[in-house]
């Protein structure tokens, strides 16, 4: 009888949440507010030193070299394809650490990873990465950010 008085009580007090739609990104993605508080300050200001550390970072599962999932694989690529200088890349394996990896998702109000952080912004992730480099806007903004020479425009023939 206890049991059905506490699941009872739980339902009362938990359906109402349930029923209240969640907060979503432009994309229209749910965020992940209600778990912002699970964040403890000193990971939060763990994760803050890192993303602004460097001018490009890729919290991934895996390493470059090795990369643990197809998605951080295919982040890893792209930004090979566009010649991030080592240097400027710093990478983050949340597969080692438990706490980064539950905090990142946090710490972005995105609910995947890997998730690249250019010039301490959060940028998004391999779907958002992929499109950006099939449109040119990734380029653009590792240019426009210092992270690669603006490309020299070469002359045409014919010109002096």
């Amino acid at each position: 009888m206890a049991s059905h008085i506490f699941r009872s009580t739980f339902r009362s007090s938990v359906t109402p949440l349930l029923r209240t739609p969640a907060p979503t990104h432009a994309f229209g993605c749910p965020t992940l507010s209600l778990a912002r508080r699970f964040l403890s300050q000193a990971v939060r200001s763990k994760i803050q030193s890192a993303v602004t550390a460097t001018p490009v970072v890729l919290f991934m599962k895996g390493t470059p070299d090795a990369p643990q999932c197809g998605f951080s694989r295919a982040a890893i690529q792209v930004l090979g394809l566009h010649g991030v200088p080592p240097e400027q890349l710093q990478t983050y394996n949340v597969l080692e650490d438990q706490e980064l990896r539950n905090g990142i998702k946090e710490f972005s109000d995105w609910p995947t990873i890997p998730q690249l952080y250019v010039d301490g912004e959060f940028v998004g992730g391999c779907d958002i990465l992929l499109s950006m480099h099939q449109s040119g806007e990734l380029e653009d903004l590792l240019e426009k950010k210092g992270v690669l020479p603006p490309l020299a425009e070469q002359p045409t023939p014919g010109s002096t």
